[in-house]
């Protein structure tokens, strides 16, 4: 059970004093999601009320089965945003339908991350690398903001999740902004940095919303022109089940498979880092898939739309002293209550407050120096990250993070076609690069190679070419080859191709008085020739612990041979 109820460790263990880290990491976050919650919705073209929805009963249900003790879980920018370009189309923002859609979202997306968490698919999240997750968050981040210019600006244009339509759209409407708006939009940015610089420990998004709310009932918004957020729903979500119609199943389908995985990466990879450094509790990425997956889909039947674990949130959650879930059932509290008795209180908060909380926290998201970085050291991971990048900003997000994962894994393979591979030579009795020693002594009649991949299929036609053109250098430098020694123990393992190519390359070596050897061949490297009958062919004397040893046995034989001659020739 403690398996799949973590909850189980910590509730036994509970102290008072892991509530005094509790109680106020879980106001805090609470204090924090109100304002996030409504402003993510927007993103997500759906009334603010369901961010608050989303607020509460994914933050239960992850409480009790999530393997990490701080994540906080609820709506966040990415898969808002994610929400709001897979139903652009499918129904007008805001509409019955929109809602109903979003919902079943959640719920095929919390079905999928479920099934995927009981076949142990965890390891998924090493499919996406930084890089594309980079370019992708970069290009989202960029969409997010432009998609709240409407909010900021006061001005008119669709919601769309491609950076040239957001960018032709806002040209052509930019000089009808409003600016009344526009100043309020300036004042809380200012704000919110002003805060986040000199006042760190304020919550400055619930300032803003406060402030903004004053500001408006001050002006009289209505007057004045300002968009306000207008009446929102008072107390909880009750169960509905979301509408499971085969045609919206299968047009939500790739849309709802994006979402699982890139929600999958984000809670993971920040829950992770917060257990690094903690160092009390460990991570299960299998639990973490069957804990998102029952959030999301028990939320999505109490207006729950997709949701993971976030960024800022557990960062603050962490900060402000969380030990262990029962933070996350104090923030679902203070959500609750908000519901319950407060949303009158919002009535009359203005839309470019939530659109300057959102811009200034997907803001950071934009990340250009990791781009200089690989530049500079790693130039096919950069290219990786600038298409994807691109390919997200003006394709669409499916279309960015597929083909991301795809170029990754495609540079993943590529690479273990081509292996690095060098000649050594001696230096000091220590056998090296010789491309990176020159000084490095060359064994006469003898070639000794190293090569740092496995051999397989894909990386046989680099091997035999590798080892061609270092025969003919070498035959064309110094006396003929005798003794071709393959330094294998950087090989984790050889396949039935590979063996085939090496079964035809000592066919070709014997003929021509050549001999093979192999210098720390590993236990799965040894089983495969072995199987295959190369060993018995080679023959069980050629295989070596290390290249000192095969040269020292060529050595004594050598000496041997003398020796023999001499007593023959005494005799």
């Amino acid at each position: 059970m403690r398996r799949y109820i973590p909850s189980i460790d910590w509730l036994q263990a509970y102290s008072l004093q892991d509530l005094k880290g509790d109680l106020p990491a879980g106001l805090t976050v609470g204090v924090m999601l109100i304002p996030q919650g409504m402003a993510y919705a927007m993103i997500a073209g759906l009334p603010v009320v369901y961010g608050l929805y989303a607020a509460l009963i994914p933050q239960v249900v992850y409480a009790f089965l999530g393997s990490s003790r701080q994540l906080a879980v609820g709506p966040v920018a990415m898969d808002s945003l994610l929400v709001a370009s897979g139903l652009t189309g499918l129904a007008i923002a805001g509409s019955d339908r929109y809602i109903e859609l979003a919902l079943l979202l959640a719920f095929m997306m919390g079905a999928l991350q479920l099934l995927l968490g009981m076949l142990r698919m965890g390891f998924l999240a090493q499919f996406l690398s930084r890089p594309v997750i980079s370019g992708f968050t970069s290009a989202a981040a960029l969409i997010i903001g432009l998609n709240q210019l409407p909010s900021l600006l006061g001005i008119r244009i669709d919601r769309s999740a491609r950076l040239h339509e957001l960018l032709g759209d806002t040209a052509g409407a930019i000089g009808s902004a409003h600016l009344p708006t526009l100043l309020l939009s300036g004042a809380a940015i200012a704000t919110l940095y002003a805060l986040r610089r000199w006042a760190p420990r304020v919550p400055g998004s619930l300032v803003v919303v406060m402030a903004g709310i004053a500001t408006a009932a001050w002006m009289g918004a209505d007057a004045w022109g300002i968009r306000t957020v207008g009446d929102i729903p008072s107390g909880l979500p009750q169960f509905r089940m979301p509408g499971l119609q085969w045609e919206d199943l299968r047009t939500l389908a790739p849309m709802a498979a994006t979402i699982a995985l890139v929600a999958f990466m984000e809670a993971y990879s920040v829950a992770q880092s917060v257990a690094q450094r903690r160092g009390d509790h460990t991570l299960d990425a299998n639990q973490e898939l069957r804990a998102l997956g029952l959030a999301n889909f028990m939320g999505s039947m109490f207006g729950a739309y997709p949701t993971t674990g976030g960024f800022s949130r557990t960062a603050v959650n962490d900060r402000a002293g969380a030990k262990t879930g029962v933070s996350a059932l104090i923030s679902a509290a203070v959500v609750a209550l908000t519901l319950t008795f407060l949303t009158p209180l919002f009535r009359h908060l203005p839309q470019s407050a939530l659109g300057a909380i959102i811009v200034v926290a997907v803001a950071g998201l934009v990340d250009i120096r990791y781009f200089g970085k690989l530049w500079k050291g790693h130039r096919a991971e950069a290219l990786l990250l600038l298409t994807t990048f691109l390919l997200t900003a003006f394709g669409g997000m499916v279309l960015g993070i597929t083909s991301g994962v795809v170029m990754s894994l495609i540079l993943l393979v590529f690479r273990s076609t081509r292996p690095h591979a060098a000649e050594l030579g001696a230096i000091a009795g220590i056998y090296r690069n010789v491309e990176r020693f020159p000084e490095a002594t060359l064994t006469p009649g003898w070639l000794i190679v190293r090569y740092d991949g496995p051999l397989h299929y894909a990386s046989q036609a680099h091997f035999k070419a590798f080892l061609k053109s270092r025969m003919q250098s070498r035959n064309a430098e110094t006396a003929p080859i005798h003794t071709i020694l393959l330094h294998a123990a950087s090989i984790p393992y050889i396949d039935a191709s590979a063996c085939d190519m090496l079964d035809n390359l000592l066919y070709e070596w014997q003929g021509r008085g050549i001999t093979l050897k192999f210098a720390g061949a590993i236990g799965p490297t040894r089983d495969a020739l072995h199987r295959s009958g190369l060993m018995d062919r080679i023959g069980h004397a050629h295989f070596h612990t290390n290249v000192e040893a095969a040269l020292l046995e060529q050595e004594n034989g050598q000496q041997r041979q003398i020796a023999t001659q001499t007593a023959l020739s005494e005799g």
